[in-house]
């Protein structure tokens, strides 16, 4: 019997995996899929994320393959509205790196095939959970297994969740928008740049290997639409014409989501499964990384002191369920910024913009926006 079965291999369940083994427990990983996904998705990697990979020894090889993005600025009609600069906001990594998630999700499988070799296994869906009083017993594709703790990490579309009888409840809009990596036209240019244009935001940051993800608010889910589409939005709204395209464009949906509770006795949830925010700038992934590093010490504890588990389970539950509204009333703000607007909206708009990237305003926003408050 182990320790804790993580259900679902991403990059937060194999961070969550590396985090618990390097904490001395037994984990296994069960994922879905039978080969990684190669979408660069999630790209924004956040200081506070850092030192967790750091504390798991992941670090070094991430910041040798990622772009360091050290500042950004805010643009409209072609002339600059404001810029942060993120080296004061945290110290010790001066700076949001940027590096597309197939490679983040391939060093931390790597890590815990060093820390637990054989325990990640892939094509392997969970079907359902029993619990035993002592124990969780998991039914999978591959056999029975049998844990003291089960994670979920499994997604948005949580199947542990549901089988906790967890509820899953939305809050907020709903914003649609159309992504897609192009060559970077000027490969030494590593900031990242917000368009606040009167048409909806656009959305630009550097990759490794001279490229550049861009990425804007459409009217409706394009689902259609190809990086031609795209680079003729970016144009048409900002005046940049992006070079070629790497890869073909997607369109998805923001929706805000709240697990009415992040554990339900031997059952616990992190990251999406957990709560579901915007995914620009890799806001998702970090705070299920969060979720990660306070859920160890947590089932450590409920581990050696049964008595206690119900206790300190409640008090991660309430810590990390505050910090996902936080930060989805940060993604709500960013989302509502970046619709499209006009006259008195439009100056309104640019005259906030302009006062948060002042003194002393700045550093707050530098802040929030390299997720140091979460």
């Amino acid at each position: 019997m182990r320790d804790v079965v993580i259900v679902g291999g991403g990059p937060v369940g194999t961070m969550l995996a590396c985090v618990l083994a390097v904490g001395g427990l037994d984990v296994e990983v069960l994922e879905q899929r039978e080969t990684p996904s190669m979408r660069s998705r999630a790209i924004g990697i956040h200081p506070p994320s850092l030192a967790a990979l750091a504390g798991i020894g992941v670090a070094d090889a991430l910041l040798t393959r990622a772009v360091r993005i050290r500042a950004g600025e805010v643009r409209c009609d072609g002339r600059q509205l404001g810029a942060l600069s993120f080296e004061r906001a945290a110290p010790e990594y001066p700076f949001v790196v940027a590096l597309p998630q197939y490679e983040t999700e391939a060093l931390l499988r790597d890590r815990f095939d060093q820390l637990r070799p054989g325990r990640y296994h892939s094509g392997v869906t969970v079907t359902g959970l029993h619990d035993r009083g002592d124990a969780l017993e998991l039914a999978t594709t591959a056999g029975p297994a049998l844990a003291r703790y089960v994670v979920g990490a499994d997604g948005a579309r949580s199947r542990v969740r549901e089988q906790a009888g967890i509820s899953w409840q939305q809050f907020g809009g709903r914003e649609t928008y159309l992504m897609g990596d192009f060559a970077d036209t000027d490969p030494r240019d590593t900031g990242a740049v917000l368009y606040f244009e009167r048409g909806g935001v656009v959305e630009s940051f550097p990759l490794p290997g001279g490229r550049r993800r861009w990425v804007a608010m459409t009217d409706y889910l394009a689902a259609d639409a190809d990086s031609a589409d795209l680079a003729a939005v970016i144009r048409h709204r900002t005046g940049v014409s992006v070079a070629e395209p790497l890869g073909a464009a997607s369109a998805f949906a923001v929706q805000q989501r709240l697990a009415g509770s992040m554990h339900a006795g031997r059952v616990v949830l992190v990251g999406d499964a957990a709560h579901q925010i915007s995914p620009i700038g890799g806001q998702g992934m970090n705070l299920g990384w969060l979720d990660a590093v306070a859920l160890r010490p947590a089932l450590q504890r409920a581990l050696l002191e049964p008595p206690a588990a119900a206790s300190v389970l409640g008090d991660y539950d309430r810590t990390r369920r505050s910090a996902a509204r936080r930060a989805a009333r940060q993604a709500g703000f960013n989302m509502v910024m970046g619709r499209p607007a006009h006259g008195l909206r439009l100056g309104a708009r640019n005259a906030l913009v302009r006062g948060l990237t002042l003194p002393p305003a700045n550093e707050l926003v530098a802040r929030a926006f390299t997720m140091r408050w979460l």
